[in-house]
């Protein structure tokens, strides 16, 4: 009898140490994130008793700003779709998407020790104002990406390489935040192209020739001999009982040469001699299979499961089962620029109180070295001479140097799509580019000329 006692006096016990320990994490560890969820209507109730934190570009030019009284707040968007998918939406009925959702602790004044100051304040009776987000982006230059693409499926980013600043996040279709109600229905509606997708960070495309730049690294780190070799190219190269073809037959050519001209066959044969586990290792130093954390939910560039010599040789060519988003393939590209070193990207320059005092500011940090600077050099100089005599002239500035790299990815769904990726000056990048336009046919004819209006454009800047 006593045992059995005891047993349950100490079974209650047990029961009570885990019942206090799960309730304290609850209520000290993840009740701010509980509290902030999209899902809790308490939240709904404090956004019209807050005023809510305006969000600024680089410039200081508003993107998104706080109109009305308590009671009748709404969210106004001066630059309407252009920055609507970095921006996003708050909506009584429909929600809340981009930096409006994954800061709203921020721009309500709902976290840490302001999150208190703010409750006693609505207690007095006097109007709580939320934090400021100060974003890297340049609403000049997101403007004329969204102009440039309108029109047209797709998506273009641009980073600094030096610090991994992001200077555009554009996607198209876009919508107008700012009559979101209105138009709710029609920016759903079957044949609407999916307007509220972020294409430049949610857009999974297979990144075609693009993806020569992280097979080039996979080579030259296996073999650094590769620079002195002559290669031929009859316009195939047989992979386990099928062909893997080239626009056309290049004939004899060296590594410079098979980059100008995109030879599908040299980078196969490349990426077959350094082998799958050197490629996958390559590409995982750039970031694909790979978590990103970033300051708006990004999609997972992606690798085929397997990787015999068929799969190896279409990934390395950036076909097959390899996907890959545009802010993916701008941070490839940038780290080219950065002579080997991939920096984070980021979004959120700095967060400052309604007074203008600094919470936050962003401090640059490199991510990952993905390769030795004399590698980045020599793929940067066969970039350079793609622009200057290769698939990718479209690009070329007068009096600036530009190192480019021209894509025209095989879609199983529809027309070829057309990838640009870039950095200028390329002796001194201060910008790094991807542009993808859905369905349009050879990149060097397609993105290239977009690429060009936005690296002139970020340059005269």
């Amino acid at each position: 009898m006593k045992t059995g006692v005891r047993n349950l006096a100490l079974a209650t016990g047990v029961f009570f140490v885990i019942l206090t320990v799960y309730l304290t994490y609850i209520q000290v560890v993840a009740g701010e994130k509980l509290y902030l969820t999209s899902l809790n209507p308490r939240l709904r109730q404090v956004e019209q008793q807050v005023a809510r934190g305006t969000i600024y570009d680089r410039a200081g030019r508003v993107l998104a700003r706080t109109m009305g009284e308590p009671g009748e707040f709404r969210r106004q968007y001066p630059f309407g779709p252009a920055t609507a998918h970095v921006v996003g939406y708050v909506s009584g009925r429909f929600g809340s998407s981009g930096l409006e959702a994954g800061r709203d602790g921020d721009l309500l004044g709902l976290t840490g020790w302001q999150g208190m100051v703010n409750k006693s304040m609505r207690l007095l009776g006097q109007v709580p104002r939320g934090n400021n987000l100060h974003l890297t982006l340049d609403a000049d230059l997101q403007t004329l990406a969204v102009n440039l693409l309108a029109g047209r499926r797709g998506a273009a980013v641009a980073l600094d390489p030096r610090t991994g600043a992001v200077l555009l996040l554009a996607s198209s279709p876009s919508f107008d935040p700012n009559r979101l109600e209105e138009e709710w229905n029609r920016i759903n509606s079957p044949g609407a192209a999916s307007p509220l997708l972020n294409r430049a960070i949610q857009g999974l495309y297979p990144p075609g020739s693009t993806m020569k730049l992280i097979t080039a690294t996979a080579a030259l780190e296996a073999d650094p001999g590769i620079l002195q070799r002559d290669f031929y190219c009859p316009g195939y190269l047989e992979v386990q009982g099928w062909k893997l073809t080239c626009p056309r037959p290049h004939g004899h050519l060296n590594f410079q040469e098979a980059m100008m001209y995109s030879c599908n066959v040299t980078f196969a044969t490349l990426a077959l001699e350094a082998g799958a586990e050197k490629f996958k290792e390559t590409a995982a130093m750039y970031g694909f299979d790979k978590p990103l954390k970033f300051d708006l939910p990004v999609a997972g560039s992606r690798l085929p499961d397997r990787l015999d010599d068929g799969s190896l040789a279409e990934a390395s060519i950036g076909q097959g089962a390899v996907l890959a988003t545009p802010l993916e393939m701008a941070a490839v590209t940038a780290a080219i620029a950065g002579k080997g070193i991939l920096m984070q990207p980021y979004l959120i320059e700095k967060v400052t109180a309604a007074d203008g005092r600094s919470l936050w500011e962003a401090v640059p940090r490199p991510l990952q070295v993905v390769t030795s600077a004399r590698i980045a050099e020599e793929i940067k100089e066969a970039m350079v001479a793609t622009v200057n005599g290769g698939t990718a002239t479209a690009v070329n500035l007068a009096g600036i140097q530009v190192a480019a790299k021209t894509g025209s990815a095989q879609n199983p769904g529809g027309e070829t799509h057309a990838w640009l990726v870039a950095f200028a000056p390329a002796q001194d990048p201060r910008i790094a580019v991807a542009v993808v336009v859905e369905n349009a046919g050879a990149g060097g004819a397609v993105a290239a000329p977009l690429a060009r209006e936005i690296l002139a454009a970020a340059l005269r800047r």
